[in-house]
């Protein structure tokens, strides 16, 4: 149990030859430490463990794969975005020429029937007695002010084509902020490369080594503090 903690002790923080020898000189208290110092130390470093596997999934990035391109991802917003705003904006001009035509074919239609009430009052001014110009004309005067109703909401129309089409410039507004993202985001990327940029050349530059000697062993092995308490006599 004593060479135990001593290696724990160790291995917790390398150790001056004074500080050993303090250790193993005071062999009452060695004696008197408890089991559950041990096994505190290693749940603490489980936990150190398990909170170092956590955050290395939290900041891992995403791979660089088609899926994950932020740059390609925007400009593929901003494409599609372009194309059915564009969509939108030419059948809502083929709609606002269309409610044109419609008026001018209405207009055309107060002005057939203008000209056929001038004759119809004529004929019922003539003969008075005639019913039935008289309701003709009334027909025609009817007729002439549902069609001057319609006529009457050509403004209102218009208005309201004109606000969707300002409305729909704010999303080329937005894509030109999107645009400007990409712009910078761009621009970072470049100054990142050339920030990072060697004067050897990729090709030119020795490989890493795939293993170095130390990179997973402790700062003392379990060999090393065996000899340490051989040479000490313990």
């Amino acid at each position: 149990m004593k060479l135990y903690i001593i290696k724990q002790k160790i291995k917790e923080a390398p150790m001056t030859q004074e500080e050993l020898d303090a250790l193993l000189e005071s062999g009452t208290d060695i004696d008197n430490i408890n089991e559950e110092d041990v096994d505190i130390q290693d749940e603490n470093e489980e936990i150190d463990e398990n909170l170092s596997e956590e955050n290395e999934d939290a900041i891992m990035p995403p791979p660089a794969d088609d899926d994950h391109k932020v740059v390609a991802q925007l400009d593929e917003v901003t494409k599609e975005s372009e194309l059915k705003a564009s969509e939108v904006l030419e059948i809502i001009s083929n709609m606002s020429e269309e409610f044109e035509l419609l008026f001018s074919l209405l207009d055309e239609m107060v002005e057939f029937l203008n000209h056929q009430k001038e004759i119809f009052e004529k004929l019922h001014n003539k003969f008075p007695d005639i019913k039935t110009f008289k309701n003709e004309l009334d027909l025609i005067e009817d007729k002439i002010n549902k069609i001057n109703e319609v006529l009457q909401k050509r403004d209102e129309i218009s208005m309201r084509v004109m606000s969707v089409f300002e409305i729909m410039q704010y999303q080329d507004i937005h894509r030109q902020k999107i645009e400007r993202v990409i712009n910078i985001m761009r621009a970072l990327i470049k100054y990142m490369n050339k920030l990072f940029e060697g004067k050897i050349s990729d090709e030119e530059r020795v490989g890493s080594a795939h293993y170095i000697p130390g990179d997973n062993k402790e700062v003392v092995s379990d060999e090393d503090i065996e000899e340490i308490l051989k040479q000490l006599g313990v």
